[in-house]
């Protein structure tokens, strides 16, 4: 992990101090050039303690960004999801009434047929019972004349 320079700055300083107080004191450094250094040896922390804290606050305002791209990124895939999910029913559907439509066609004309063969077959029935009538009545009719002919002799007939 990468140091961050306000901490290594940090800990220079807390190294380098007993140094420099050693060093005042072999120097006979004055009350007013310890109470300098005390002085800026506080500024420094406060300074340390603000780049500490402006540091926390753009990891914060990081961290923030980063979840709300996320969450952006999680709610558009969502919504394409759904979008596909609907276009997918939506074909589906289509699918189905063509199907629906298709059979219900097939069905009609399976009926229709159905229907113009049975009045084909009653027709031809009806074609076949005629023609069986008049073969009937062809055949009683020439038994008639037939009965009538030998009833009456062959004069009967003539005028």
């Amino acid at each position: 992990m990468k140091k961050h320079p306000v901490r290594q700055l940090a800990a220079a300083l807390i190294v380098f101090m007993p140094l420099q107080g050693l060093a005042a004191d072999a120097t006979g450094a004055s009350a007013d050039d310890l109470a300098a250094a005390g002085e800026r040896i506080r500024q420094t922390g406060e300074q340390i303690r603000a780049e500490v804290q402006a540091a926390r606050a753009r990891l914060e305002a990081r961290k923030a960004r980063d979840e709300e791209a996320q969450k952006r990124a999680a709610d558009l895939a969502r919504q394409k999801a759904e979008e596909e999910k609907s276009r997918q029913a939506a074909v589906e559907a289509r699918a189905r009434q063509e199907a629906a439509a298709r059979a219900e066609k097939t069905e009609k004309e399976r009926l229709q047929a159905e229907r113009e063969a049975r009045e084909a077959k009653l027709q031809a029935e009806k074609a076949e019972q005629e023609r069986e009538r008049q073969l009937d009545a062809k055949r009683r009719a020439a038994e008639a004349l037939k009965a009538a002919r030998a009833s009456a002799g062959p004069k009967a007939f003539e005028e």
